[in-house]
């Protein structure tokens, strides 16, 4: 009854004491802290699966490197591969033996050979990152773990700040916020998509390759993850884009107009921020492409705000 009482939706003119906000703020955290929990149990309990997840870029990277030969993971795969050419020329030559008098010891020998052949000719090993310390495999588990549960349990803590923040709105401006909190956790998912798909894989290529004949590249599991999970968490940051066009002009700093006048210099700080993250020349123009449409989609938004702000004004003046 306490929470359900403390968790209700307050109104514009309710009057709540310091300690009712305090109160109501303490199990807006609870809900949001069980909603984590909750996700947490969820992805800890997938763990494996999100790994290969999140290793995917890593380990497509790692495979062609290993079958070029570089690195000791590359060396090591050409043995394997020597190795198993011989194999065959040996299989090879015991099938040209007289098979009269020793034929169960050849049989033998010919299934060790194909054996032997079967697994020289999996496909290079070392696609997933190296861990050091003894208790790494489990704090990097953990982590993972946290970071996809943040993602899963993000719209729960949203909705719980939006509606602690709601009462202090009036109506109007309360139904002007409400399409902007709904398009925060979609832009951010495509922001991740986006990073994923996109990003990531080009940033993974682009430094593994970067002078790699010098280097015996492995990769440190916590490194690659926190170097993953920012890249990310920075991707869906800046797909906020439209919806920060749209703040700024509701509240007056900026007019939509002003904005259009401007496109060639939001045209260059998004080519700015695609060259900030690692990539080549084209990985650049596939970054700086999806920044500038999300610059035109907030302008496009802002513009059509300003005209159903403006009609209401135009209509009482006629």
């Amino acid at each position: 009854m306490q929470i359900s009482h403390a968790i209700r939706p307050i109104g514009h003119t309710d009057q709540l004491t310091v300690v009712g906000h305090l109160d109501e703020l303490r199990m807006r955290l609870i809900v949001s802290l069980v909603a984590l929990a909750v996700a947490f149990g969820i992805c800890f309990s997938q763990n494996q699966r999100l790994l290969q997840l999140i290793d995917a870029p890593l380990a497509h990277q790692t495979q062609q490197q290993v079958r070029a030969g570089h690195g000791p993971l590359g060396a090591t795969y050409g043995v394997a591969q020597a190795s198993r050419d011989v194999a065959i020329q040996l299989r090879a030559v015991v099938a040209t033996l007289p098979a009269q008098r020793h034929q169960p010891a050849l049989a033998m020998i010919d299934a060790s050979l194909a054996r032997d052949i079967a697994r020289l000719s999996a496909p290079p090993a070392g696609d997933k990152p190296v861990t050091l310390g003894i208790a790494e495999p489990f704090t990097t588990t953990v982590t993972v773990s946290l970071i996809f549960a943040l993602i899963l349990s993000l719209p729960v803590w949203m909705a719980q700040a939006y509606a602690f923040l709601l009462p202090a709105l009036a109506p109007e401006r309360r139904r002007q916020m409400r399409p902007l909190a709904l398009a925060v956790p979609g832009l951010f998912a495509a922001g991740l998509a986006f990073g994923y798909f996109v990003v990531l894989p080009a940033a993974v290529h682009f430094l593994q390759n970067f002078n790699s004949s010098e280097f015996n590249v492995l990769v440190q599991a916590n490194q690659y993850y926190d170097f993953a999970s920012t890249g990310l968490l920075a991707m869906g940051i800046v797909f906020q884009i439209p919806v920060v066009i749209l703040a700024i002009t509701r509240a007056g700093l900026i007019t939509p107009s002003t904005l259009r006048r401007n496109r060639r210099y939001a045209l260059a700080l998004c080519a700015v921020l695609a060259c900030a993250m690692p990539g080549d020349a084209i990985t650049m123009l596939l970054e700086t492409a999806p920044l500038y449409l999300l610059f035109e989609l907030g302008v496009l938004l802002a513009a059509l705000s300003e005209r159903r702000v403006a009609r209401p004004g135009a209509a009482q003046t006629g």
